[in-house]
């Protein structure tokens, strides 16, 4: 799969294209549909498909400050794409002149002059150019006008719930694991880094792996949690590539035991004794096990931990 930061490293013979618009955050099971009708369409047309994504995301561009939780890093979501057999995954820089285009702008600079765009599938509820004024059926107009047919699809759900990366945020947001991988298609991940906490987990016979994740990350509901945590390391293309994984019972919170204060991702990596400071990793999680407790001696919370220790691993033997 091609990977493009704007329209700018387009090759110069690129022809025609079936494309799909969206920022595509958390890659769920309503985008996935998405994506897999555009790529059926490019195969029967015999032309590439392209998805195009945004890099700020575009609300963080219209009303600064009001960025969501992220539910993917772009080099997940691409990675995710690929899996889904995407030619091009196309990151457009998201601007203010970008974002005063005007739809008949938007689609004709865009779309026609640059992408030549034989096919455009969107969401039914997807909108774009200045003050999202563009809808499915304005771009069904342009289409008409322009030569290009457009696939406008409703995001599939369940018991009436349509997935959606809002929905998922706040399964995330309320700890509920099992609700957000039924939505996403798989367990929901939190990237980060591992930093130098203040060595208390090793000082109790539990050394924790303290994840620092980027700005804006969707981190679940305070608690402990059975997950599955895997190191990636990253080739000289700066794309990341799963390692081995390991169980591990994740702390998200401030650890009240000891008045903590700071917000933290610990994780304590079952059966390995590696070094993992500076580590770029990922914690994929599985089940909430219980809410972030106080105790009143470090002996009872020592318990409450290896009881914790015992349950992630039936959890995701079984899982």
């Amino acid at each position: 799969m091609q990977r493009w930061r704007s329209l700018e490293e387009m090759p110069p013979d690129w022809g025609r294209c079936v494309l799909t618009i969206g920022v595509f955050d958390g890659v769920h099971r309503g985008h996935a549909q998405l994506i897999s009708r555009a790529v059926k369409s490019a195969a029967v047309r015999g032309v590439p498909s392209v998805l195009m994504t945004f890099d700020p995301h575009p609300m963080e561009v219209i009303r600064p400050g009001s960025h969501p939780a992220q539910l993917t890093t772009l080099p997940r979501r691409a990675d995710l794409v690929e899996e889904l057999g995407v030619d091009v995954f196309c990151v457009m820089p998201f601007t203010q002149d970008f974002m005063k285009l005007s739809p008949d702008r938007y689609v004709h600079d865009l779309l026609v002059e640059k992408l030549h765009v034989a096919e455009v599938v969107i969401g039914d509820n997807f909108t774009f150019g200045k003050k999202a004024a563009g809808t499915v059926d304005t771009m069904r107009e342009l289409g008409g006008k322009f030569g290009f047919e457009v696939d406008g699809v409703t995001l599939v759900g369940e018991h009436a719930v349509t997935f959606s990366s809002t929905y998922i945020r706040a399964c995330v947001d309320a700890g509920d694991m099992a609700a957000a991988a039924d939505a996403l298609g798989r367990p929901h991940r939190v990237e980060g880094v591992v930093v130098h906490g203040d060595g208390r987990g090793r000082e109790l016979g539990f050394p924790t792996a303290n994840v620092a994740p980027p700005m804006h990350a969707a981190i679940p509901a305070d608690g402990v949690y059975a997950a599955w945590f895997t190191v990636l390391t990253t080739d000289e293309a700066g794309l990341t590539r799963p390692g081995q994984r390991a169980m591990a019972a994740v702390s998200v919170g401030t650890n009240p035991t000891f008045s903590g204060r700071a917000r933290t991702v610990e994780a304590f990596v079952l059966d390995t004794d590696i070094d993992l400071y500076g580590q770029h990793v990922a914690v994929d999680f599985v089940q909430h096990l219980r809410g972030m407790l106080r105790f009143d001696s470090v002996e009872e919370l020592v318990a409450e931990m290896n009881n914790d220790v015992t349950r992630t691993r039936e959890i995701l033997a079984a899982g």
